[in-house]
């Protein structure tokens, strides 16, 4: 499985560039899921729904399913949280595995840049950054500079990457 993430600030648009390139992708033939690291607590159930219910009265796991999806939620209780090894290993196999966030892990990224963020480019400290995906043009890098708005040509060169 080919993992290829985006990495950035947060504002910077790595939600909305992941969301274009995904049916980009998938209209190219490319099977794809995703990965997104959260930095805070979050939940995906609501409050007073059973599966919440489930996990508020200590279940370690607890798996929701329908004839359109499953969903299955960890809690881990104190324990650390899981390696992006980890992670990826619970993924099922696709062509693309599309990270967002986990910046600092050893996988090919597109940093996702916006000089009006006022927040430093990450890919001086990260070799694992191949390109930089921006609203504005930066000649002065020696990274390829991909625009921001066009999902078709970061998946081009998504694609093109993973034949290296």
């Amino acid at each position: 499985m080919r993992i290829f993430g985006l990495a950035g600030w947060s504002g910077s648009g790595k939600t909305t560039l992941m969301t274009a390139l995904i049916p980009e992708l998938v209209s190219r033939g490319i099977s794809v899921s995703t990965l997104k690291h959260a930095h805070h607590a979050f939940d995906v159930d609501r409050p007073g729904k059973d599966s919440w219910r489930h996990r508020q009265a200590g279940a370690q796991e607890v798996m929701v399913s329908s004839q359109n999806r499953w969903a299955l939620m960890h809690e881990l209780r104190g324990a650390p949280e899981p390696s992006f090894e980890d992670l990826v290993r619970r993924m099922s196999p696709v062509d693309l595995l599309l990270v967002e966030g986990f910046k600092r892990h050893r996988h090919p990224k597109i940093e996702v840049y916006r000089s009006s963020l006022g927040k430093p480019h990450l890919h001086p400290g990260d070799p694992f950054v191949v390109a930089i995906a921006s609203d504005e043009e930066l000649p002065e890098l020696a990274l390829p500079c991909l625009p921001l708005s066009d999902a078709g040509a970061v998946a081009s060169f998504i694609l093109a990457h993973e034949c290296d």
